[in-house]
């Protein structure tokens, strides 16, 4: 599988990172990216080739598009036309497929996916969703591009992708959130700023790994650690109190909604 990159920013690194630590080729691979020094970094870091112009990435069987949303649409506009056994993968955020296979003249095969930045680490989740000219041929390919920084996942519908930017896409910094509240609390309690700071973390790491392995629901492994009239369930009869859970819903509605609005924004034709 011949792999074309138009942005050489992070997230490509981190999924060409990701599919050369898996076995992939390096001469499989070619970055377009305007900027000189990123170019040289790419090429030196990974072996990958790498040009200024979008021309010999384009003709790979698998185009990720890796641009910011603002300019993903004169990008694909510029584009040389695709043959139908290309796919078209874009990783912006915001901008639907509907509309990218539109500006690129009613191209079929275009596919949407949202990673998240825990991929930088290679602990990324990613939704995806494919328009109906995807075939399952391309879907796998798409699905092995994306696993190169974590686990993929596939939606029926493209309207599920702004659920999906809400929860996972978004949810790493509610995570950061709270464990900046938890290290703030520790702070608060007494302990010392570098010891707080390794107690959230690890806290949140443990708990996690722990939720990973265990087939028990969240619920469950809740409920093991809170034992009747001690400390867990004080502490989480105030969160309960403080209205945690509705607060975590408002935060996925806002997020998802702004989602739509940027599906709706970027959308339109320039």
């Amino acid at each position: 599988m011949k792999l074309g990159f138009i942005g050489g920013g992070n997230m490509a690194a981190a999924l060409i990172g990701g599919l050369l630590e898996r076995g992939g080729s390096a001469t499989d691979i070619t970055v377009a990216e305007p900027l000189a020094e990123r170019r040289a970094w790419l090429a030196q870091t990974w072996g990958v080739a790498v040009e200024a112009s979008a021309a010999g990435a384009a003709q790979a069987d698998v185009v990720v598009l890796a641009v910011k949303p603002q300019v993903l649409q004169a990008v694909v506009r510029a584009l040389p036309p695709l043959h139908p056994h290309q796919l078209l993968l874009s990783i912006a955020a915001g901008v639907r497929a509907a509309d990218i296979a539109r500006w690129l003249g009613g191209h079929a095969a275009v596919a949407r996916a949202m990673p998240n930045t825990p991929a930088l680490v290679g602990e990324g989740v990613t939704g995806l969703y494919a328009l109906p000219g995807v075939s399952a041929a391309q879907r796998e390919q798409a699905t092995q591009v994306m696993q190169a920084v974590g686990t993929a996942l596939w939606v029926a519908e493209e309207g599920q992708i702004d659920a999906v930017t809400a929860i996972s896409g978004s949810g790493p910094a509610y995570v950061f959130l709270f464990i900046e509240a938890l290290e703030a609390a520790a702070r608060e309690l007494g302990l010392a700023a570098d010891t707080a700071r390794s107690l959230s973390l690890q806290t949140f790491y443990g708990a996690a790994a722990l939720a990973v392995r265990d087939s028990a629901p969240p619920a469950e492994l809740r409920a093991r650690v809170t034992s009747k009239g001690g400390t867990t369930e004080r502490g989480i009869l105030a969160l309960e109190q403080g209205g945690v859970r509705t607060v975590v819903a408002q935060a996925a509605r806002a997020a998802a909604d702004r989602a739509h609005e940027m599906g709706e924004l970027f959308g339109k034709d320039a």
